[in-house]
């Protein structure tokens, strides 16, 4: 694995992490998930700032997004909040329009 593809994971999962912290957080307001959440979004920053020293802008927002929404859909599903229909579809939508703008 590449150094531009670890760190477009370590921006995406960061990106994951911190939409699963907001999600407990907004769930009981304790001062843990806060706490964490600033941490992984520091360390998403400095990956994703690293990432941009290498490639360009439209590249890794590509590649982070696409990882980001597969990553937080799993997270969802895992959690038992499923998707409706017309939503999967917009996912779909938004997945293949990533996948159109990247190749």
């Amino acid at each position: 694995m590449s150094d531009k593809t670890f760190l477009a994971l370590a921006a995406a999962l960061g990106y994951s992490i911190s939409t699963v912290l907001i999600k407990q957080y907004s769930l009981n307001f304790a001062y843990l998930p806060a706490v964490l959440l600033v941490a992984v979004l520091v360390g998403t920053i400095a990956a994703e700032v690293f990432l941009l020293r290498q490639v360009n802008l439209a590249l890794a927002y590509v590649a982070i997004i696409a990882t980001e929404t597969v990553l937080v859909l799993c997270y969802s599903f895992a959690i038992g909040e499923g998707l409706t229909r017309q939503e999967m579809a917009g996912a779909v939508f938004v997945l293949v329009g990533i996948a159109l703008v990247s190749f």
